[in-house]
């Protein structure tokens, strides 16, 4: 580390140690007392800390915070801090709460090392007073530690845990910059924050949907994700040895054809012989692309759209992946089960248009080779002219140059035409829809779902009146 950035987050931390109001324990497992040394280097951590624990051996660890099916996970973090946080107020409440500002810092690792080498990921949380005895407050994240080296894991561990508890303390009340201010002396090229969750009654009124997407337009992460109830979770978690099925849209609003395509799909991926065990997680993806209007980013639009996914059922993935076999890429890093993509069949024109895999030195082949893995195959929903004509990926014309190979993935059944689908819904398009809703239309209630057209009213989204 530089000078430089040495002084930046060192300051941070020295600042914290001379408060004189925050007091707290730090419990570190799976790559050493890195957030909890940062601040005994800078001096004066005799103000601010109270403890700091590492036990490694599962033997201790689970005589501390109980035993654990998964030692890197969410659910362990949660044990560490109910546990620290409880033990800290139990102890020192009596002597120090009426001056301090108590809180518990805690992080599960899985860093890289001589014997592993696989992906390095973390949960870091911290709980929290904003004032002595008052109510208790939380952020955890998720991370993804991406130097190829392990001190260099460790650096960048002991970074955004300093960035954590200070901004956890000072930017509360700013939640934009207290987002962008983790990555203060680090880059997305060597940690990502792909969850962050807020509780507790200073984030009462947070919607932590918009955290996340947060962190995909600050380019923390270039992902995040969040069930149909609002909760944010973490892909490596969800999507764990999961089949997949994922449709890519505007959502603005959500139609009948955008649930016929899926039903369609899911139809057909169930009846996959390779599927195997286990139902689908169905997402929804919204690119920022489509989340963009005019190079602005419209939060109540945002809402909106993910509201009415939301009553149906839906998990919601916000993501920075322009290319589909960019987004491949991403869902294959956490699991090995077999990924179907429903889509029209526009979509999948832009799919072989070779300008979209110039940055690629392979080109168009490499960037089909990495979108048709092993157990990927899109089910593409027709289109209809304004003349009436059908066109299926079945008689869908490529490029002459492409002609073999669309053959090849059709002849494999990588690109599978929908069966089954209903052909009044084809004229129905999400523009048409909304300008509808804008004029007052009559018909365009019978364009959507019924829980969707509720919505709408109810809520008076989209311009309805």
């Amino acid at each position: 580390m530089d000078g430089k950035h040495e002084k930046q987050v060192n300051k941070k931390a020295f600042q914290i140690n001379v408060d004189g109001r925050i007091y707290g324990t730090f419990a570190e497992i799976g790559a050493g007392q890195e957030v909890a040394r940062r601040f005994f280097h800078v001096g004066g951590a005799s103000g601010t800390i109270a403890k700091t624990i590492s036990a490694y051996d599962m033997t201790f660890s689970d005589a501390i915070y109980g035993e654990a099916g998964r030692y890197v996970s969410r659910r362990r973090l949660h044990t560490m801090l109910d546990h620290e946080y409880e033990l800290l107020v139990e102890r020192l409440d009596a002597k120090f709460g009426e001056q301090r500002r108590f809180f518990a810092f805690a992080d599960t690792v899985a860093a890289r090392s001589f014997r592993r080498h696989d992906e390095s990921h973390g949960w870091l949380g911290i709980r929290f007073q904003l004032e002595p005895r008052g109510p208790v407050n939380e952020i955890i994240l998720h991370v993804r530690m991406l130097d190829a080296e392990n001190l260099a894991q460790q650096e960048a561990l002991g970074i955004i845990g300093v960035n954590l508890i200070y901004a956890a303390f000072y930017l509360t009340n700013r939640l934009d910059a207290l987002i962008g201010s983790l990555l203060d002396d680090l880059s997305s090229e060597r940690i990502e924050v792909d969850m962050i969750r807020f509780s507790g009654s200073a984030f009462a009124q947070v919607d932590n949907r918009l955290m996340a997407l947060q962190l995909v337009t600050q380019g923390l992460t270039k992902a995040a994700l969040f069930r149909a109830d609002g909760e944010v979770i973490n892909a490596a978690e969800a999507f764990y040895k999961k089949p997949l099925l994922i449709e890519r849209g505007s959502f603005r609003p959500v139609t009948l054809v955008t649930n016929d395509m899926l039903d369609c799909a899911r139809k057909m991926f169930l009846a996959e012989e390779a599927l195997g065990d286990g139902a689908p997680e169905v997402l929804m993806e919204i690119t920022m692309q489509n989340l963009l209007r005019g190079g602005e980013l419209d939060l109540l639009d945002f809402l909106d759209r993910v509201d009415m996914l939301s009553a149906l059922g839906r998990t919601v993935l916000i993501s920075n992946y322009g290319e589909y076999y960019r987004l491949i890429n991403y869902l294959t890093r956490y699991t090995d089960r077999m990924v179907g993509l429903p889509l029209g069949l526009p979509s999948m024109q832009e799919i072989f248009e070779e300008k979209y895999y110039q940055e690629l030195e392979g080109g168009i082949l490499e960037g089909l080779g990495r979108l048709f893995k092993t157990g990927v195959k899109l089910y593409v929903y027709p289109f209809l002219a304004p003349d009436g004509t059908l066109t299926s990926a079945a008689d869908y014309q490529v490029a002459p140059n492409l002609t073999h190979l669309y053959r090849h993935l059709l002849d494999n059944q990588f690109i599978r035409p929908m069966e089954n689908f209903h052909r009044e819904y084809l004229g129905i398009t999400s523009a048409q829809v909304l300008a509808k809703i804008r004029e007052n239309a009559a018909d365009w209630e019978q364009m959507v779902p019924p829980e969707v057209a509720t919505l709408i009213k109810e809520r008076k989204l989209f311009g309805f009146q």
